[in-house]
């Protein structure tokens, strides 16, 4: 943080000033979520999100100090849009995909722990995935983040890029559903929307995304008698993620997120996924081109939402300035996703939760030093 007094956790929320919130773009929000640079906003990120009001903004470990700091970061942000639904997303799967982190946070175990859980007793797994999936809920609801980019659907496959490998929950697609949609019921019951990754399923990927493109060869029949079951069973949940991978059996020049072949024949109409769509980051290196540029063509293939995560002023600046506002029916999705999440549970209390977890997981699993 800055040396401006950080504001308790009970502390009041900022009023906007007015001048401020005539500021704020008039009518629907661009399609797109950002990232931001620090702990706190600076101006020159305030005052672009009151001029052009983003859709949504995603919180990665750079911007979580501690759980006041968070609480305060999220009321400005959605201060700055004066929306007070406005979704904040981050990517709190567990295992090496964690944005918070110990002392203030309790580190947990991959997805991969519960799935072979699962495999070896289903009932005591599919314990284990409940207790998670609550504990962590409310973790997020509290700091106010409304949105957690996970379950991950992508199968395990050996031989893969280890950019997957333990976030897989399981090698069987069965398994897989099973307790994907117990993490994704249980955080929408306890206040947090999940996100299903990465469509139609990059488990098989040979290369990690944020550094080159992959290209996944398997045949459309093996994709449809594997990687595509998770998100066929999953696929009435309200927010779905697109990947930057190629399937040859789907389209051979470009990637599911840019790809319109993707997003019309396989998500929509062969899986049936009709929630809202988001790319994922724009900004991994598996994408050529200009930021705004790739911003225009996952909306053009068909992704109802943009993600741009690296905070970069200049780079959300050019993407702004070419966008329009989200269309009706992109609106209409996010108003269902809304409509199938609950308030938070204001009387929860972790401690015997995390207690039978830690039973189930082993004591070392993951590290119960919080401030919850």
């Amino acid at each position: 943080m800055s040396d401006i007094e950080q504001p308790q956790s009970d502390a009041p929320d900022p009023q906007p000033t007015q001048a401020r919130r005539s500021r704020v773009r008039e009518g629907d929000p661009l399609p797109v979520i950002f990232g931001v640079a620090q702990t706190e906003l600076h101006p020159g990120e305030r005052k672009f999100f009151e001029e052009t009001n983003p859709f949504g903004f995603i919180l990665f470990k750079r911007n979580c100090e501690n759980p006041d700091q968070m609480r305060w970061l999220v009321r400005e942000l959605r201060q700055t849009v004066g929306r007070a639904d406005v979704p904040v997303l981050i990517d709190q799967e567990g295992g090496r995909v964690a944005r918070l982190q110990p002392p203030h946070w309790p580190k947990y175990p991959p997805a991969r722990a519960f799935g072979a859980m699962y495999e070896k007793d289903p009932v005591l797994g599919a314990e284990a995935m409940q207790l998670f999936a609550r504990i962590l809920a409310n973790q997020l609801a509290d700091l106010g983040i409304t949105v957690n980019c996970a379950p991950v659907l992508d199968l395990f496959f050996d031989g893969a890029t280890a950019a997957i490998g333990d976030r897989a929950i399981s090698r069987r697609p069965a398994i897989v559903a099973a307790l994907a949609r117990s993490w994704a019921e249980i955080s929408m019951e306890n206040g947090v929307l999940p996100i299903i990754k990465h469509f139609p399923g990059h488990g098989r990927m040979k290369v990690d995304p944020h550094d080159m493109l992959p290209v996944i060869e398997a045949t459309l029949a093996e994709l449809e008698s594997e990687d595509f079951v998770p998100f066929e069973l999953l696929k009435d949940l309200p927010l779905g993620m697109t990947s930057h991978a190629i399937f040859t059996a789907l389209d051979k020049e470009a990637p599911a997120s840019l790809s319109a072949k993707v997003h019309q024949e396989t998500i929509r109409a062969h899986l049936g996924f009709d929630g809202l769509l988001l790319s994922d980051d724009i900004t991994m290196k598996a994408l050529h081109g200009t930021p705004d540029d790739l911003a225009r063509r996952v909306l053009e293939a068909g992704s109802d939402v943009v993600l741009h995560c690296n905070g970069v002023l200049p780079e959300m600046q050019a993407i702004a300035r070419v966008l329009e506002p989200m269309n009706k029916e992109s609106l209409a999705r996010w108003s269902y996703a809304q409509s199938m999440v609950k308030p938070k549970n204001p009387v929860y209390k972790p401690v015997e939760d995390m207690a039978r977890l830690d039973i189930l997981l082993g004591a070392s699993a993951y590290d119960l030093e919080s401030d919850s």
